[in-house]
């Protein structure tokens, strides 16, 4: 009897653990392959992206690629300019957020924080005071802010000028296969001016929406931010 009990136990056990096994292996590959969430530990993309965030990454927005590995095995969309992305950094390896700001075959320059693109100035408009109102307390004080026009794309950018900072470089014509990456924080984010172009396998997918959010102490949530879009 003991014998027989032992032999179903085991076997209960054997089964359990396949299953187990089985629905990780599928809510991993899923995280790998179609739709996964960022933890935002950087203000490299402030104002738009704050720390604390946890941002949806669409990985089927450009392609679908072989669970675990960077291998497409078929593509639909490449990103476009404005959109923000996730990608692998070309310097370390590390997964990154940052905003698209040149595709292959633009020439980005800049001159004193001014953005250009193949030649033309990217507008800039000074935010008012309802829209500064809106960001957080500890992000105003030694900061400006305005919007910035990325093909027709209009989104939060933030300088702060008593920081050191590279602000003029280039012009740099970006190789096919590649792209420049930029953090909306433009004097406190290591991107493209830093660790160069990115390869389009490099990239992840898209970062579309505000999941979660908490402050810096993780004690407290921000509900304003809860499904938030990003633009």
């Amino acid at each position: 009897m003991k014998t027989n009990f032992k032999k179903i136990l085991l076997s209960l056990i054997k089964s359990w653990l396949f299953s187990l096994a089985i629905a990780l292996l599928i809510a991993t590959s899923v995280k790998s392959s179609l739709a996964d969430w960022n933890d935002i530990p950087s203000g490299s993309m402030q104002p738009t992206i704050l720390v604390g965030d946890r941002v949806f990454v669409n990985k089927l927005a450009y392609d679908f690629k072989i669970p675990y590995t960077t291998f497409h095995l078929s593509k639909w969309s490449d990103p476009k300019r404005g959109e923000i992305v996730v990608f692998f950094s070309p310097e370390d390896g590390k997964r990154l957020i940052k905003r698209v700001i040149g595709t292959p075959g633009d020439t980005i320059a800049m001159a004193d924080n001014r953005l250009f693109i193949n030649e033309q100035f990217v507008g800039y408009n000074s935010f008012g005071q309802q829209d500064i109102d809106k960001i957080e307390k500890n992000l105003r004080d030694g900061n400006l802010f305005f919007t910035e026009n990325l093909k027709g794309k209009q989104h939060a950018v933030m300088f702060s000028p008593s920081r050191p900072a590279l602000r003029s470089f280039g012009p740099v014509t970006i190789p096919q296969g590649k792209y420049f990456m930029m953090g909306d924080n433009r004097d406190n984010s290591a991107d493209s001016r830093f660790f160069g172009f990115v390869d389009r396998e490099r990239i992840v997918g898209q970062a579309t929406v505000v999941v979660i959010s908490r402050d810096k102490s993780f004690l407290h949530s921000r509900w304003s931010r809860f499904l938030t879009k990003l633009i």
